[in-house]
């Protein structure tokens, strides 16, 4: 496998398909665009930097920064630019999910365990209620990745989708608790501040060591 031509395959692609968007006609995107050219054209940017197309997006404009509309809104906060508004595309996606699909295959591959699956299972995340912006459903990522769960996984799921809309995260984290600590739990995923959150209260409850 030559990564270099790989990753020269998906440079193509990936600027072929953003030749046809706003962004790509203003920043001279081509199928024969080099990445020197490209290096030039398109210099590195924080979120403000892009914020006026992301404004189209919400607007409601089609073929702004990828082609179409975005699937989701990512609605998320940070240090900087306050409230920001990540698109999901249906192309990345999979960027999002697989990663949790293949790292629980990998475990069975390498242990030849997959007993855990039969255990209770609990992802936690943001709440899966999105809002709709220009038809686009917006929320938090986690929430958002919470609707892609696979089936398979989803019949030992905890907590409760009531809980799980829960928007105050000290309400939830006792919700969460009550409904999980005297169950087998098997797999425990979520964003690391609020597992870590959630293993203090189970050890306060408990008292007994994770």
């Amino acid at each position: 496998m030559n990564a270099v031509n790989s990753q020269q395959k998906i440079f193509r692609s990936l600027v072929e398909t953003c030749s046809a968007t706003s962004f790509g006609k203003e920043h001279g995107m081509n199928s024969q665009m080099s990445y020197d050219n490209f290096r030039k054209n398109i210099p590195v940017r924080d979120y403000e930097g892009i914020k006026k197309y992301i404004e189209k997006i919400i607007a409601g404009e089609s073929d702004v920064l990828w082609k179409g509309k975005p699937m989701y809104l990512s609605k998320t906060s940070g240090t900087t630019s306050g409230v920001k508004y990540i698109p999901i595309t249906k192309d990345s996606l999979p960027n999002h999910i697989g990663t949790t699909r293949e790292a629980l295959a990998m475990y069975i591959n390498e242990t030849g365990r997959a007993d855990f699956l039969k255990g209770k299972l609990i992802f936690l995340s943001g709440s899966p209620e999105l809002d709709s912006t220009s038809g686009i459903p917006t929320g938090r990522l986690s929430g958002i990745v919470n609707h892609h769960v696979p089936s398979y996984l989803k019949r030992n799921q905890l907590p409760s989708y009531k809980t799980n809309c829960i928007e105050d995260w000290e309400e939830k984290v006792e919700k969460i608790c009550d409904e999980t600590i005297g169950q087998n739990m098997s797999l425990i995923s979520g964003i690391p501040p609020w597992v870590q959150m959630y293993f203090d209260k189970i050890t306060q409850r408990s008292e007994k060591k994770i």
